[in-house]
């Protein structure tokens, strides 16, 4: 009697000898067609752009549930910058007011937070021209002035700078990822300076003092921070951005980074940090939960990271409804960015975080682009219920900010 082990080995051979003689009569018929044997034409990983097969529900949502606070956008940028490093307080301006509140308008978005208001006159000029003239639709943030990093009083002109842009009207402080990742100890060459480093300790306990928010930005997504290869899975991104790599050279790694944020958070617990990006690790959002769980004045936002949390709905859908009260609603949003389609300024940006938050929609793009920016994924939607949303969208960003909506 055969057993089972002798069957599968003969039918193995049975099928290699159909396969072969299967090759065989299709070598014959290419020769007899020489018109099938050329093979097809190679196609560029740039120009693929795969359809979706699958017939699933698409939910179009124009407008927020709730009036949205956006905590992170970017209006302004130094008008001088050097290896990362703003340089001058005058600004560039990104949008015109009138042009960006048409869009907010449409999407139900209430307030639009501009971080980078920059310092000195260049902050007075950002809140002028916005805060002042629209009142309760535009909040801006001061930056740290880099540019005197080398006087020797520079722990205690800082402190001073954190409080005359609060009497201007700053909202915040924003720590771009030039702290840890760009400024050298002699502000463009160098060592690295550590997020950690004392000197910057006057900085944050003003900000404390004065009821400020940190809004801090100290690493990127953690395949930045490993080889691009073909085992990156955002080895297009790092292809096309070459410069977005923090692999190698003298740049620390990305626990390295995150430990020594976590250091200042624990030696400035009156101090309130809005830890952007999900944290800075929305690929490990029990890594960002342990945080949270330890650091009470730690807060996160949403910004440009959809990408990330729409590919782990059922995580995600979890961690907003652990931490419905310290999760603000944020995209990075950039006036006339289109080279960076994640978090370009415009309805469709909003259309989708609005769908990943409110539907339980599938398999749907997480930036209006052509090709996926990140990462050849697709995201779902959460659903979450109104009484989140309601926090998620304004309540816990009134809240950090001190304003009424």
């Amino acid at each position: 009697m055969i057993s089972r082990r002798q069957w599968l080995r003969g039918l193995g051979v049975a099928v290699g000898a159909s396969a072969h003689g299967t090759r065989a009569f299709a070598s014959s018929a290419q020769e007899t067609n020489p018109q099938q044997s050329s093979p097809p034409g190679r196609l560029a990983l740039a120009d693929y752009e795969p359809k979706s097969m699958l017939q699933v529900r698409e939910t179009r949502v124009e407008r927020a549930r709730f009036p949205a606070v956006d905590i992170h956008t970017h209006i302004s940028l130094s008008a001088k910058s050097e290896n990362g490093i703003e340089l001058a307080a005058e600004r560039k301006y990104l949008g015109k007011p009138e042009e960006l509140l048409a869009i907010l308008n449409r999407t139900n978005i209430r307030a639009m937070v501009n971080l980078t208001g920059g310092f000195d006159n260049g902050l007075v000029e950002a809140v002028t021209k916005y805060d002042k003239a629209f009142p309760g639709r535009f909040y801006t943030f001061t930056e740290p002035s880099y540019s005197k990093f080398l006087e020797p009083n520079y722990p205690k002109l800082q402190a001073d700078a954190i409080e005359q842009a609060y009497r201007a009207g700053a909202k915040g402080l924003k720590i771009l990822k030039t702290l840890g990742l760009y400024l050298r100890e002699n502000i463009t060459s160098g060592k690295l300076v550590r997020i950690d480093d004392p000197r910057f300790d006057p900085m944050w306990d003003t900000c404390g003092q004065l009821n400020m928010p940190v809004a801090i930005h100290v690493s990127d997504p953690i395949a930045f921070f490993t080889p691009t290869d073909r085992f990156n899975e955002r080895y297009e991104e790092l292809n096309n951005h070459p410069d977005w790599s923090f692999y190698g050279h003298d740049f620390p790694s990305n626990a390295e980074l995150l430990e020594a944020r976590n250091r200042v958070f624990a030696r400035h617990p009156k101090t309130q940090f809005i830890v952007l990006h999900v944290g800075n690790f929305s690929e490990n959002l029990a890594n960002v939960a342990e945080n949270l769980d330890r650091f009470s004045n730690m807060t996160v936002d949403t910004a440009a990271r959809i990408g990330e949390l729409g590919r782990q709905p059922r995580t995600s859908r979890k961690f907003f409804d652990r931490y419905q009260d310290r999760i603000l609603f944020g995209t990075d949003a950039t006036p006339h960015g289109d080279e960076f389609p994640q978090q370009v300024f415009n309805d469709k940006l909003y259309e989708i975080y609005y769908r990943f938050l409110e539907t339980d929609d599938e398999y749907f793009d997480y930036a209006p682009a052509r090709v996926p920016p990140q990462g050849r994924w697709r995201i779902y939607g959460i659903d979450l219920p109104e009484s989140i949303l309601h926090k998620v969208y304004n309540q816990n960003a009134a809240r950090l900010l001190h304003i009424i909506i």
